[in-house]
């Protein structure tokens, strides 16, 4: 991999961490919180990634050929369904904060305070 993909990574880390900072709107930070959760396992899968490797489940190994790691695929796949179900548990906050103030923006759900 070449190290503009790694730069990119940060860019799309950088611009969901900007959307967590800066936006007011509950949903905006959730997509942000998305954006940020994907960054980071596509940095993970990178870092795992070999150019011309193998399958590391193959029929006939041989010692010499160089393989893929594993474990950055399976802690992708665990990164994603920790991060969906953390998305899933913000989203269904911020819809019982909008049935209660009428709002999804934070500034007023915080002068309402009732």
């Amino acid at each position: 991999m070449s190290i503009f993909m790694y730069f990119m990574c940060f860019i799309l880390f950088l611009t969901g961490l900007y959307c967590v900072v800066i936006k007011k709107n509950l949903l905006k930070i959730a997509i942000g919180i998305a954006i940020m959760e994907f960054a980071v396992n596509l940095f993970i899968v990178m870092i795992g990634y070999r150019w011309d490797a193998h399958s590391p489940i193959a029929q006939a190994a041989s010692p010499s050929w160089n393989y893929v790691d594993p474990l950055s695929q399976a802690m992708a796949l665990l990164s994603i369904v920790i991060g969906l179900a953390t998305l899933i548990t913000f989203v269904s906050i911020s819809m019982r904060l909008y049935e209660r103030y009428g709002t999804f923006d934070i500034r007023e759900i915080r002068k309402l305070r009732g």
